[in-house]
């Protein structure tokens, strides 16, 4: 299974060596998502060395090429092989059942929807010229202006039918204030405020509510000498589900204005609303496995590889659960230096999936 690139990074541990020291696995993938490949694969393990018996095949699916788009792994499966799933109707994977601390009340997130993939390109055209002799209002002040406002402004509120089911249960389990300035985040008049006053846990919520757009990639002129009269930005875009390229597309348009030439390059679409028929015996899994915790239901800001099983009718539960200490920093380490993941929180996460496994029954 594929991971992503460890350039640039400073690491205290080699990336690659999975060392075990102060009670973590440091590497890269650890928790995304090598750790979660080890659960899925020792839950199956004992299951098989336990003679447990299901009431049907168990399809263990390790793929690659999920970290570059899953057009080699998922979606080759789906589009070529879709009798290997015949019958399937749940699936577990990635990305949910971490532990989240929020107002002091600790809580799983299992994953039951995710944003849609969304990329697009943004073209700013103007007169070319000799480096020497600056062009004022260019596509280079084209670019600027749009990342200044793309830096400084959201995409407008809407809550998806998801959303509403993570913050309703989210805000039910908190008392006081903190509760009922999460129930303010369904309104899409105080949404954005509220978020702001969240502080980190505003800026995960984010996404949750807004269609996003990520300047990630520039080109320009290949000579330092030579003005570009053309500019094209790479933009990450993930829309929330029920919603089309369309809706992005007219929404930045009205944010960054005419001046700019937009191309969508790639959709992968997912379903607009999750099946819920197994987040009851998730959830109750994991309240055996941690009394004091509170399973929720998760809208993912990212993608996963269910979008291309969703196509098979098969529902995808991110369920890779693992119990972090309160202050471990779970957004920033994924993708960055020192990715780690507590050996404790590995044996939690495989206890459960086994657990599943033996629950599981039509």
């Amino acid at each position: 299974v594929d991971v992503v690139t460890t350039a640039g990074q400073t690491w205290r541990h080699p990336p690659f060596a999975a060392e075990l020291a102060d009670g973590f696995i440091w590497g890269r993938g650890a928790l995304d998502m090598k750790g979660g490949v080890a659960m899925l694969e020792a839950a199956c393990l004992r299951a098989r060395a336990e003679g447990l018996q299901p009431p049907g095949d168990v399809v263990l699916a390790l793929l690659s090429d999920e970290e570059a788009g899953g057009d080699f792994g998922a979606k080759f499966l789906v589009e070529r092989h879709a009798d290997l799933f015949a019958g399937i109707r749940y699936a577990l994977g990635e990305f949910g059942g971490f532990s989240l601390d929020v107002g002091g009340q600790r809580f799983y997130p299992i994953m039951v929807a995710e944003k849609q993939l969304c990329a697009l390109t943004a073209t700013f055209r103007g007169p070319a010229g000799h480096g020497s002799l600056p062009v004022r209002d260019g596509a280079m002040a084209k670019l600027a202006r749009a990342l200044g406002h793309l830096n400084r402004r959201r995409l407008p509120v809407h809550v998806t039918p998801a959303a509403r089911l993570m913050f309703t249960r989210l805000a039910a389990a908190l008392p006081g204030a903190t509760g009922l300035l999460l129930r303010q985040l369904l309104n899409p008049a105080l949404t954005d405020r509220v978020l702001d006053m969240l502080g980190e846990r505003g800026r995960i919520f984010d996404p949750l509510l807004h269609h996003t757009v990520s300047p990630t990639m520039l080109s320009a002129s290949d000579k330092i000498n030579v003005v570009p009269a053309q500019v094209t930005l790479g933009l990450d875009g993930r829309l929330l589900p029920g919603f089309a390229p369309a809706d992005l597309l007219a929404e930045l348009r009205a944010l960054l204005g005419r001046e700019v030439e937009l191309e969508v390059v790639r959709h992968d679409p997912g379903p607009a609303e999750p099946d819920l028929g197994l987040f009851d015996t998730l959830a109750a899994v994991l309240r055996q496995a941690d009394p004091a915790g509170v399973p929720v239901p998760l809208l993912l800001s990212g993608v996963t590889d269910g979008r291309f099983f969703a196509r098979l009718g098969i529902q995808t539960y991110g369920f890779l659960p693992m119990q972090l200490p309160a202050d471990f920093n779970f957004s920033s380490t994924i993708h960055g230096a020192d990715e780690r993941l507590p050996v404790a929180a590995l044996e939690f996460g495989t206890d459960a999936i086994f657990t599943v496994l033996q629950r599981f029954g039509p």
